[in-house]
C-alpha cells in the first residue's frame, strides 16, 4: 500500500473516530438529563403519591386531598375523544389508501392533515374556544373532547394511510380475483393485515392527547369537585398540575408531582403497548 493511501485511510479513521465520539457525546448529554427527569418524576411522584391521591377530589390549600376527580375527568375525555377521532381517521386513511391515492381531493386532505400534525396544540384549543365555548358561553367537557379528538385525527389518518401502502399489491390483486368486492378486500385482507400498525398508531395518539394541556385551558377549564357531567367545566389531570405546580402550596405541588408521575407511567405503557404490537407485526 503506498504511503498516499495510508494517509487518507488513516484520515478517514481519524474523521470516523471524531464522528463516533461526538455522536456518542450527544447520546450522553441526552440521556443525562432523560435519567434526570425520569429519577426527579419518580422520586417526587411516589412521595405523593397515596391512597388519598387516587380516592380524594382536589383539596383546598394545605388541605389533605387527592386528584381523582382529575384522573377521571382525563379518562373520559381521552376515552370519547378515541372513540370519536378513531373512525375519524381510519376511514379517511383507508380513503386516501385505497379509493383515491392520486386524486385532487386526496392530496388537498394530505396537505390539510399535515397542517393539523404540524399545528401547536394551542392553536386547536383556541379554534374549538371560538366555534364552541365562546358561541355557548360556557366551558364544558364536550369542547375539551372536540379539541383532543381534532388532534387524535390526523395522527390515526397518517398511521393508517402507510400502514396500508405497506401491504403488498399481490394481496389484494389475488383477492380481486376470487371476486372479492372492494369493501371486502378492504375489510378482510388489507386493514386485517395493517391492523397492529394501525392499533399502534392509535396508541401514539392516545399518548400523546393524554399529556395536553393548552387544548384544555381554552376548553374545559378545570373543576374542583367531581362532576360526571360533561356541559360544564371538567377536571384534568394536566390542567391540575399545571395549576398545582405553579402554587406555592407544598401539598398542592406533591400532587402535581404525583399527577406527573401517573401520567407518565400511562403514556410509558401505552408506547411499550405500541412497540410491542410493532415487533408483532414485523
Amino acid at each position: 500500500m503506498s504511503q498516499e493511501r495510508v494517509a487518507k485511510f488513516k484520515a478517514r479513521k481519524r474523521t470516523n473516530q471524531i464522528a463516533i465520539f461526538l455522536s456518542m457525546a450527544a447520546m450522553a448529554f441526552g440521556l443525562i438529563w432523560l435519567i434526570w427527569i425520569l429519577w426527579q418524576t419518580i422520586f417526587l411522584g411516589l412521595h405523593g403519591l397515596s391512597v388519598a391521591t387516587l380516592t380524594e377530589m382536589t383539596p383546598a390549600p394545605n388541605d389533605p386531598g387527592g386528584i381523582a376527580n382529575a384522573i377521571y375527568g382525563s379518562f373520559v375525555m381521552v376515552l370519547l375523544a378515541t372513540f370519536v377521532g378513531t373512525p375519524i381517521g381510519v376511514m379517511a386513511g383507508i380513503y386516501l389508501a385505497e379509493y383515491n391515492p392520486k386524486g385532487q381531493l386526496s392530496n388537498i386532505t394530505r396537505f390539510v392533515n399535515e397542517i393539523l400534525l404540524s399545528a401547536p396544540s394551542i392553536v386547536i384549543g383556541l379554534f374549538v374556544y371560538t366555534l364552541v365555548v365562546a358561541r355557548f358561553n360556557t366551558f364544558s367537557g364536550w369542547a375539551g373532547i372536540l379539541a383532543l379528538a381534532l388532534i387524535v385525527i390526523p395522527v390515526v389518518i397518517r398511521t393508517t394511510e402507510n400502514m396500508l401502502l405497506l401491504v403488498p399489491p399481490g394481496l389484494r390483486e389475488a383477492a380481486y380475483a376470487l371476486g372479492a368486492p372492494k369493501w371486502k378486500v378492504i375489510m378482510g385482507i388489507t386493514l386485517k393485515a395493517a391492523r397492529s400498525g394501525v392499533v399502534t398508531g392509535i396508541l401514539l395518539a392516545v399518548a400523546r392527547i393524554s399529556g395536553e394541556t393548552a387544548p384544555l385551558l381554552f376548553t374545559s377549564l378545570n373543576n374542583q369537585f367531581w362532576t360526571s357531567s360533561l356541559s360544564g367545566p371538567v377536571a384534568s389531570l394536566p390542567v391540575t398540575i399545571f395549576k398545582f405546580a405553579m402554587s406555592p402550596y407544598q401539598n398542592w405541588q406533591e400532587l402535581a408531582w404525583a399527577g406527573v408521575f401517573l401520567i407518565t407511567v400511562a403514556v410509558l405503557g401505552l408506547n411499550i403497548l405500541a412497540r410491542v404490537l410493532t415487533r408483532q407485526k414485523s
